[in-house]
């Protein structure tokens, strides 16, 4: 690993500031005051220290949030709008949201400061499949639902099948269940969109094998080792 990146990802600095403590001379590796930004480091061997204190990897952490809406997944933004750091703030450490939420949909939303982890999860070859109970405007009907479960073409181009189910039929409005293995941006708001019937409201429930349970909103848990190896299985089957 670069050796800025190792301190970024123990939490000394940020990566740009963290080259400046390298090129300021007061990181050491193995005893020797290093200097150039490429510098790889062995985390399982190497001793690294910063202005004399020794710098050791963050523990990995992996967290299942009940994202609000309102909230944005994002480590800050510039506008001032909350993110969903405001929610894991008692958690030490850098963390990042895995994929995206709108700030107007809710549900389940994994973090963790693991970035292999991380680019498993969100690539697209990977395939995991997130579920989503959607509210549409209007009675949705027959040829909309096959629509949705064939494909429907966006302008990035047709989507991949999707499982779709209607949980409820009300008078001025549907409520139905999405199950996609793809991750465009916005792209149930879209499909939805695309067939005539405009989401109203969004919230993601299942992320593979993972549901929310009773996990109440604005509340996170810790994922379990077990469940942690189960997404890994996922990603990288054939």
């Amino acid at each position: 690993m670069r050796l800025s990146k190792y301190l970024a990802d123990a939490g000394i600095a940020s990566r740009r500031k963290s080259e400046k403590l390298i090129s300021d001379g007061r990181v050491q590796v193995n005893g020797m005051v290093v200097l150039e930004q490429g510098c790889i480091v062995n985390t399982e061997k190497d001793i690294v220290l910063c202005d004399g204190i020794r710098v050791s990897g963050q523990e990995k952490i992996y967290l299942l949030l009940n994202k609000p809406a309102g909230y944005l997944s994002s480590v800050n933004d510039p506008q001032g709008r909350p993110t969903v750091m405001e929610l894991v703030k008692d958690i030490k450490g850098r963390l990042y949201p895995v994929g995206r939420l709108d700030m107007d949909t809710e549900g389940l939303l994994i973090m963790s400061n693991d970035g292999e982890f991380t680019n498993l999860m969100i690539h697209p070859r990977y395939h995991i499949s997130k579920k989503y109970q959607t509210l549409v405007a209007g009675r949705i009907n027959t040829a909309a639902l096959q629509n949705l479960a064939q494909g429907v073409g966006l302008e990035d181009g047709l989507t991949a099948p999707a499982s779709v189910v209607i949980l409820e039929q009300r008078q001025k409005s549907t409520l139905i269940e999405i199950e996609i293995h793809e991750g465009r941006k916005r792209q149930v708001k879209r499909m939805c969109a695309a067939v005539g019937f405009p989401v109203i409201s969004l919230k993601r429930t299942h992320f593979g094998f993972l549901t929310l349970g009773n996990l109440g909103i604005g509340q996170y848990r810790h994922l379990h080792p077990q469940e942690i190896e189960g997404l890994y299985t996922l990603a990288t089957r054939d």
